[in-house]
């Protein structure tokens, strides 16, 4: 087998490249070694700490140490945590959950950095079956911190019991390597299957004729409403939108961090969701085709080994010059809607069961 040391995958030489591009007169620095390395240029990439969405505690910085090492190892350049450091210190940045305009900018001027990796903890469990699911962004610095892209992993020690239980993982930390390789790996392009998965269709399903199919529109997803038991579930729920609009190619989504810096600098507080009064001054602020909220009303993992996760969700697309809602969508799902023999199917987290009725509800745009 070829060594993931010496030799790079179609896809992450793509990936590298465009972090060049956007590199612009960032300060060169040797990236890599070997032809791959010569093609891609320089690009150096900031990983933020990790955003805990999960509601308990968690080893953060174990998690970011070792999403730093697979990125290495499969040849991405990290900016040095001292230099980081200093950064977040001199700019006062205590948000990680996204990045603004103005970060962006100071970003790619005072360290060179082509592009910044956000990433979210939404699921971490240690008893058994351990559980753990995380969503990871890359985001261009400069002027236009756009998402260049995102990837997310869902993963629980029962996945994949096999026959007598042999495929158990009883070790959470081995869960967990596995969780974070898998997200690394995509990121950087060598794991191609990693943004396919179960697919779940909503419940009901709204589209008006106002979407084109041939066009391509800028959207900004907005905190979702949670009225859920579960903490930070309205931006987890935000956080696979839009990763499944990223993906699907009709859609520029304008980075959150830039949505969560015009909220705060307007003062807008959604305490029951997007008003049109919210709306018409999101829309001048951002300059978007189409704004994306919802509401979630249940978001549960199962407890123990026994049960089945849940989720219950809306979500609305309203349109920029008509003020009309062009696509909505209600899916209420149990992680055991598609089982069959032997818990084949069974989706064994929150976090994943949302990832399959997201992306069936995003499929709809294309038909």
């Amino acid at each position: 087998m070829t060594s993931s040391r010496s030799f790079f995958s179609r896809g992450t030489v793509i990936l590298l490249i465009g972090l060049s591009n956007l590199a612009g007169c960032a300060p060169s620095r040797t990236v890599f070694a070997g032809d791959a390395a010569a093609a891609a240029g320089s690009a150096v990439v900031a990983v933020l700490p990790v955003d805990n969405l999960s509601g308990g505690t968690a080893p953060l910085k174990v998690l970011r140490q070792e999403l730093i090492d697979r990125l290495k190892e499969n040849g991405t350049t990290v900016l040095p945590d001292a230099e980081l450091d200093t950064f977040m210190s001199r700019h006062r940045v205590r948000y990680v959950g996204g990045v603004d305009r103005g970060t962006s900018e100071a970003f790619r001027s005072e360290t060179g950095a082509s592009a910044v990796l956000v990433t979210s903890l939404e699921l971490y469990n240690e008893s058994f079956p351990p559980r753990i699911a995380l969503t990871a962004r890359l985001v261009a610095t400069g002027g236009d911190p756009r998402i260049i892209r995102m990837e997310s992993t869902a993963m629980a020690g029962d996945d994949r019991p096999g026959i007598l239980g042999l495929g158990l993982v009883r070790d959470p930390r081995v869960l967990r390597a596995k969780a974070v390789n898998r997200l690394a790996d995509a990121l950087t392009g060598r794991d191609a299957g990693t943004g396919e998965g179960t697919t779940m269709r909503p419940e009901s399903l709204y589209r008006s004729r106002v979407l084109d199919p041939a066009r391509r529109y800028s959207v900004a997803v907005m905190p979702f409403h949670n009225t859920s038991d579960r903490k930070h579930a309205g931006e987890i729920l935000a956080l696979h939108f839009i990763r499944e609009l990223t993906r699907f190619g009709m859609f520029d989504v304008i980075e959150p961090g830039v949505v969560r810096d015009d909220l705060l600098r307007y003062r807008i507080i959604m305490e029951d969701g997007v008003s049109m009064a919210d709306a018409e001054v999101m829309f001048k602020m951002l300059q978007a085709d189409f704004l994306l909220s919802g509401n979630v009303n249940d978001f549960e993992d199962r407890q123990g080994s026994s049960g089945a996760p849940k989720v219950d969700f809306s979500a609305q697309l309203l349109e920029q010059k008509s003020r009309k809602v062009a696509w909505g969508m209600d899916s209420r799902h149990t992680g055991d809607d598609r089982t069959w023999f032997f818990d084949v199917g069974k989706v064994n987290t929150a976090s994943g069961l949302a990832a399959a009725t997201v992306r069936g509800a995003i499929e709809s745009f294309g038909k």
